[in-house]
């Protein structure tokens, strides 16, 4: 039997959530949107997808409303991808999918380690502060690069991202 094309006969909400998210490549481009990626350019170099699969990720999640698209340049017209409000409430499936990797994925070492902004500790499993003892949103949530990360990456967005950085800062990759 063919696997379908969508989830519409499933009466889960797993299924539903799918449907705006589960295809190959959207939540890699949902994590950089955290990571601070905002313009198409940037997601091509950092992703790799090809052009026409990372064009209608953007357009799916826009038309999902994950992200809003927002004109930045009007000769020649260019739009950047901001996370709404939908978007942002993704977080802890990407905090979960991240750790589950971590633990259970052998010889995974931490890509990025992600810190309270407000003390500087470590999170926990679950998102949290230990030394403040709070669940920590993404806003106050620092980057830094983890011991499985490439030192010395080949495209601009790795290697801007190698600086600790605040998640959802927008993101101004230098070009080599």
């Amino acid at each position: 039997m063919a696997l379908g094309k969508d989830y519409a006969q499933q009466q889960c909400s797993i299924a539903r959530a799918l449907e705006v998210v589960g295809e190959r490549w959207t939540l890699l481009v949902v994590r950089d949107a955290f990571y601070g990626v905002r313009r198409y350019s940037d997601f091509l170099a950092h992703l790799g997808a090809p052009r026409a699969v990372l064009a209608g990720r953007l357009q799916a999640l826009v038309d999902a409303g994950v992200l809003d698209r927002r004109r930045y340049q009007d000769s020649p017209p260019r739009d950047e991808y901001v996370l709404t409000d939908r978007g942002l409430a993704l977080w802890p499936v990407l905090w979960a999918l991240g750790a589950w990797g971590r633990a259970e994925i052998p010889g995974t070492l931490p890509m990025r380690r992600f810190h309270h902004a407000v003390c500087g500790t470590e999170l926990d499993p679950r998102a949290a502060c230990p030394a403040c003892r709070v669940p920590v949103a993404p806003a106050d949530i620092e980057m830094r690069p983890g011991d499985g990360l490439d030192p010395d990456p080949a495209d601009p967005v790795a290697r801007a991202l190698l600086a600790p950085r605040r998640l959802l800062t927008p993101l101004e990759p230098t070009a080599a």
